[in-house]
């Protein structure tokens, strides 16, 4: 994995921690994901260590869980 990718559900908190991560590591450095839409990326984002959402998984591969929006089994339905 070369950038970060930003997983949210597009809730007002997980919106609003996508303009911050955004604007901190730049919109080339991250890959943004909302999973409430694009709900095929769900798997992708558990097995990335991704519990809830918002979340920054980084090129390193941990799972930076930011704020709460929503659990990822809530996301899932």
């Amino acid at each position: 994995m070369s950038k970060s990718i930003f997983y949210h559900a597009g809730c007002p908190v997980c919106v609003s921690a996508e303009y911050d991560i955004i604007n901190l590591v730049g919109q080339d450095n991250v890959e943004v994901v909302n999973i409430g839409e694009d709900r095929s990326r769900i798997s992708e984002a558990e097995n990335a260590g991704v519990k809830s959402v918002p979340a920054l998984v980084t090129p390193n591969g941990n799972a930076l869980h930011i704020n709460f929006g929503a659990s990822i089994i809530d996301v899932k339905g």
